[in-house]
């Protein structure tokens, strides 16, 4: 069943208290309190990009203004595209793969090249609606082989003569423009995309998203000024960008193990949100709401919950530093 103007991550999820436990002031930090150098070296910038550069120009530019060695970003987009291109800096990019696999929302403009009804167009769109075949255009990046996409909603925004104005959410790796393509040889006519816009990446929309110039007064605010509340804006903390994937919260004395490549017992776990399956990637945080790391469970929500023994996940890729938390283990 596909929801319109839902998305994978969009899903509500319960939090099942296995333990309770409090963390110490001493170690660690509020993601949103971190000193400022700290706060870039695990930030991530929802970014308005401009029709014209490509992303890794886009990229490369933020690198430069903030003096940075490393960064990188959630998705490409084509030089004419605009919109949402989440930005990881430094340690950040270590979750990108979390961004680059989420599910992305598009508004563009589909031109026919003919007149088409519009209960014949909205007849059309729900076909395209579920699983797809899609094989990439010839300039693409990748091989081009036939696949299968997911388009989880088609929105018919509207309609003005051979212009049709539409919200498509679907898988990542969708190419919208060879989606278009495909639904003008449906209607019989054809068409093509002259226009779009990316609204959604993950958890990143375009609200609350900054443009290069709003990031580059933000640093110029923080360089010349000191104030920092610019940049704070600018540049989120690297949890916002797992707000899409299931959680479990781990004790204090839990985090250092993992953070040294340790896989997650079932009695460092505290909280596990609901709907996880075996195999699920999962974002790890500490009491203070901290990313320790990604893992992939090895049981379902109800199996974590209900352990006092044995691993209930196997890490992926570690963002917290070795000895932020005490070393609590042998």
């Amino acid at each position: 069943m596909f929801r319109l103007g839902k998305l994978p991550g969009d899903i509500k999820r319960e939090t099942l208290v296995k333990a309770h436990d409090t963390t110490d002031p001493e170690y660690g930090c509020d993601p949103f309190k971190r000193p400022i150098q700290e706060h870039i070296r695990l930030g991530m910038i929802n970014l308005d990009k401009p029709r014209g550069p490509t992303s890794h120009e886009v990229v490369a530019w933020v690198k430069l203004l903030l003096g940075l060695q490393r960064a990188g970003h959630g998705g490409t987009l084509d030089p004419a595209v605009s919109g949402v291109l989440p930005v990881a800096l430094e340690d950040a990019t270590k979750v990108t793969r979390t961004l680059l696999l989420s599910g992305k929302e598009y508004v563009g403009v589909m031109h026919l090249h003919d007149e088409v009804p519009q209960h014949r167009l909205e007849q059309v769109l729900s076909d395209f609606r579920g699983d797809i075949y899609q094989r990439p255009p010839m300039r693409a990046a990748v091989r081009r082989q036939l696949r299968v996409r997911k388009v989880y909603y088609i929105e018919l925004l509207e309609q003005a003569g051979r212009d049709v104005l539409m919200r498509i959410g679907c898988e990542a790796g969708t190419y919208i423009r060879k989606l278009m393509s495909d639904i003008g040889e449906a209607l019989g006519c054809g068409a093509h995309m002259s226009e779009l816009r990316r609204t959604r990446t993950g958890p990143f929309s375009e609200k609350g998203s900054v443009s290069l110039h709003e990031l580059s007064d933000a640093y110029a605010f923080w360089k010349e000024e000191g104030r920092e509340e610019p940049l704070r804006r600018a540049i989120l903390p690297v949890e916002t960008s797992v707000q899409h994937l299931p959680k479990i919260v781990v004790r204090d004395g839990a985090v250092d193990a993992i953070c040294h490549g340790a896989s997650l017992a079932a009695p460092g776990v505290l909280t596990v949100e609901t709907g996880i399956s075996a195999g699920d990637l999962i974002a790890i945080l500490t009491l203070k709401g901290e990313l320790v790391g990604l893992a992939h469970a090895t049981m379902t929500s109800r199996e974590i919950h209900e352990a006092d023994h044995g691993i209930v996940a196997k890490p992926e890729r570690i963002v917290m530093s070795p000895g932020t938390y005490p070393k609590k283990w042998k």
